[in-house]
């Protein structure tokens, strides 16, 4: 699936849409509003959840 740092609990068919929209470290999600990757195909509110909490972890948070 590529090179990246995203959490396992994301799923599969999260982080392959993550991969496929450009998105291959969890940094460069803070660029992104929370509204935008969960219109991905494939993202759900799980993999939301998983993700803030893996941002969180890093002082960082989505785009507001």
């Amino acid at each position: 699936m590529g090179e990246n740092d995203f959490p396992k609990g994301v799923g599969k068919p999260a982080t392959r849409a993550l991969i496929g929209a450009g998105y291959t470290k969890v940094e460069q999600l803070k660029d992104a509003t929370e509204k935008e990757i969960l219109e991905l195909h494939g993202v759900g509110p799980k993999a939301i959840k998983v993700l803030k909490q893996e941002l969180a972890s890093k002082g960082l948070e989505f785009k507001k």
